[in-house]
């Protein structure tokens, strides 16, 4: 989108609209497998643990400051083995869809992950989503499983298809 930029969301600058954003795909999608919105207090946290783990937090925003999408990644699993893989998210305003956002958050966290000698990144979606994972195939992300029925929601069960980027990176991996 022209006049957009790539920027490191705040909670002080960015929570809001975050919380916003969530609670729109909670509310009307299969994005999120939550059920209830979230409240401001939770966005707490959740910047602690980003800024804890040193997991980005990227945004696109307007010219005049409006977030427009988000995106972040974290730990994919807890034990140290997994050091080297994450599991990212993307989300993008309801209104602001369709306009290539998603993908320039992607682009932004993929060169994050490399800057930070990550090796795997993990998408998990929906298998319903075929925008998501259309966006995903064009960036290089391999299927490479389903799990059926993991997830119930809107009166459903929900299928869980994990996407996969491997990047060259890092350069010499380390045990321990």
């Amino acid at each position: 989108m022209a006049d957009s930029t790539v920027v490191n969301c705040t909670f002080e600058r960015h929570a809001g609209a975050i919380l916003d954003i969530f609670n729109d795909a909670i509310a009307h999608s299969t994005a999120l497998y939550d059920y209830r919105p979230r409240v401001l207090r939770s966005m707490v946290a959740w910047f602690e643990a980003k800024q804890s783990g040193n997991f980005p937090v990227l945004g696109v925003e307007a010219a005049d400051g409006t977030l427009l999408a988000f995106g972040s990644y974290g730990t994919f699993r807890a034990w140290p083995a997994y050091k080297y893989t994450v599991e990212h998210s993307v989300y993008v305003h309801r209104a602001h869809r369709g306009h290539g956002l998603g993908q320039q958050v992607m682009h932004a966290l993929i060169a994050e992950a490399r800057r930070q000698d990550l090796h795997a990144l993990i998408g998990a979606i929906d298998a319903s989503n075929s925008g998501s994972i259309a966006l995903h195939r064009r960036l290089g992300f391999q299927h490479v499983g389903t799990l059926p029925q993991v997830g119930f929601k809107f009166g459903r069960w929900l299928d869980l298809a994990l996407y996969q980027l491997l990047l060259e990176t890092p350069a010499r991996p380390v045990d321990g």
